[in-house]
Order: C-alpha cells, then sequence, then structure tokens
C-alpha cells in the first residue's frame, strides 16, 4: 500500500485492477478470497468506498449468485437435466464489471433449452430485469472419450463448441466448423489453434502447422494421450493485449472526461467568475489524476459550446457561469 500512495492515477490503477479481478472471479482462480476481500479494505481505506465500490458488487454478485444456483438446483429435480449438463451460471450487474463483447454464436439445443429453463425460473423471481448471455466468458469441463481410456477436458465455451461437433463426424474444415459454430473468424481460429496445435492435441491439424488457415482440415484425435484424467486446454492468448490495454486507458479518459466536467461546473457554480489560470489552479486542487493545461481547455470549450458557461466579452481569459 506503500507504493500505491505514490500512484497519481489511481483511477487507472482501478480500471486495470477490476479487469484482472473479473477474470479471477469468473474462471474460480483467486487465490484467496479472503485475500482479495483485505485487499480491497485496504483500498477503501485508502480511497473511500466510492472507489472499491464496484469492485465490491463484484464480490456480491459472486455470492448472491451461489445463492441463486442453489434455488435453481432444488428448482430442477422437477424437471429431466438436458442433454445431462450440469449448468452454473454467474449473475453480473453490468455497472459493476468491466464491459465485454457480446457475440453470438450456435449452442447445442441442449444448452438453449436450459439457458430457455433458467431465465423463466430467474425472471420468475426478479421481474422487470433482462439477462444477456455472454458466451465469451462460458467455461466448462467436456467428458471425452478416447481410445486409450477416458479424459476429462476444461475447457472454454467456444472450444466446446468445436469440440462437440465431432460427435456428429470424425473430419470438419475450417469453413465447417465456422459455419456451424458461427463463432468470429479470428476468435475460431485462435480456438482450433488451442485445440490442434498447442500441448493438448485433441484434434489433428492437415496440413501441419502452427497457424489456421483457410482451408485446413481437423480430424478427432483418438490416439490422444495424457497422464492427467483431467486435462485443461488453455486458450491461445491474444497477441491484441495491447489493443486490450489501450481500449481500458480510453476508457478511464473517458470517466476523466466527466470528472473534469463536474469539478469545472462546480467551481464555476460557486465563484461565478473566474480567470482562465485561476480556474486551471482550482481544478488542480481538486481533480486527484494527471491531466494535461491543454486537455483542461478542451473540456472547458466543450462546456462553453454547451452553454455551462460563457467568455468575458471584453476579456476573453475571463469566464462566467451560466444559470
Amino acid at each position: 500500500m506503500v507504493l500505491f500512495r505514490f500512484i497519481h492515477g489511481k483511477d487507472m490503477f482501478e480500471a486495470f485492477y477490476k479487469k484482472d479481478l473479473a477474470k479471477r472471479l469468473i474462471v474460480g482462480k483467486s487465490a484467496s478470497v479472503d485475500a482479495e476481500k483485505s485487499m480491497l479494505s485496504k483500498l477503501k481505506q485508502e480511497c473511500g468506498a466510492a472507489f472499491t465500490s464496484k469492485l465490491e458488487g463484484m464480490f456480491k454478485d459472486m455470492e448472491l449468485s451461489k445463492d441463486i444456483m442453489l434455488n435453481f438446483k432444488h428448482h430442477m429435480p422437477a424437471r429431466s437435466q438436458p442433454g445431462g449438463i450440469d449448468l452454473t451460471v454467474n449473475i453480473l450487474t453490468m455497472g459493476y464489471w468491466p464491459t465485454y463483447p457480446h457475440m453470438e454464436v450456435h449452442l447445442p439445443v441442449e444448452m438453449v433449452q436450459y439457458q430457455e429453463i433458467f431465465k423463466k425460473f430467474y425472471l420468475g423471481k426478479h421481474s422487470g430485469r433482462k439477462l444477456q448471455w455472454q458466451p465469451t466468458l462460458g467455461h466448462c469441463v467436456l467428458k471425452a472419450e478416447f481410445s486409450n481410456g477416458k479424459k476429462e477436458l476444461q475447457v472454454s465455451l467456444f472450444q466446446t463448441l468445436c469440440f462437440l461437433l465431432f460427435n456428429d463426424g470424425d473430419e470438419f474444415t475450417f469453413e465447417d466448423i465456422k459455419q456451424a459454430t458461427a463463432i468470429e473468424d479470428s476468435e475460431l481460429r485462435r480456438t482450433l489453434q488451442s485445440l490442434a496445435c498447442g500441448k493438448a492435441r485433441v484434434l489433428l491439424k492437415v496440413p501441419k502447422g502452427r497457424d489456421v488457415e483457410d482451408g485446413d482440415k481437423f480430424v478427432f484425435n483418438d490416439d490422444f494421450k495424457h497422464k492427467l484424467f483431467r486435462i485443461k486446454i488453455n486458450q491461445i492468448q491474444m497477441k491484441e493485449t495491447q489493443e486490450e490495454n489501450t481500449s481500458t486507458t480510453e476508457g478511464v479518459f473517458q470517466d476523466r472526461q466527466y470528472q473534469v466536467d463536474a469539478a469545472i461546473v462546480r467551481i464555476m457554480k460557486t465563484r461565478k467568475t473566474l480567470s482562465h489560470n485561476l480556474l486551471i489552479s482550482e481544478l488542480y486542487n481538486q481533480l486527484k489524476f494527471p491531466v494535461k493545461p491543454a486537455d483542461l481547455k478542451k473540456r472547458i470549450e466543450s462546456l462553453i459550446d454547451r452553454d455551462y458557461m460563457e467568455r468575458d466579452k471584453d476579456n476573453p481569459n475571463t469566464y462566467h457561469y451560466v444559470a
């Protein structure tokens, strides 16, 4: 926490911390929930409740989801589980979590039926809410039979959709899989790369190679061997991590604009009339993150255009608040 006190852009830290915390909570890979909550408590003491409210909301969502799933499991015995699937759903409040891209994919009939059963159950208890499924965050445990015995595969939902196709055939082209799953092109290439070109090759690619190209064929690897019974097949990490970081950074800058606008209006409402230099000085006293004078000037111009304030007719460097 000593190092944390020296960070000027604490909102930037929060954005990246939230993104990484979300991954740990959704995949269940947090080393210790108590340690995570202890960190939140320290951040709250250091920066106040407003700083950690969304992070605390994420933990609350995970705890509420466990209770919802317990009730759902009690609700299910009266019904037969479609396809023998065991479904676990995490209900994430949109305002608390990072923004994730929404992608429509073709799910197996059994999964769609299960989704509809859960949707009916959940909306029956929480009317007026809207559920949006996020396939990009889904993960599964698949039971697979190979010539050397049975295995359990821990995979993403996209990997699952690709692998399940081989229940109905031994060989599919890249185009066949793309049409059957509706997974976005670059995402599908990474997914097939993880299944056919990684350490655990449950599929074989023809021709051999590290990259997935148009026209490549994929065959079920019946001779697959592994010393472990349960195998985790990791997704190939995106090369565009820099783009992901840029997107997070831009989101923080967008939030900062709103904070700057609010601070300018608050100061001008109190002072009514202020010179440019005094306004800039007041803003630096109030804002808790680094900002360039040129950026402040842009926000002032924006507020003038929107009639929140106006320039003095005789002195352009003086501003008046518009009530």
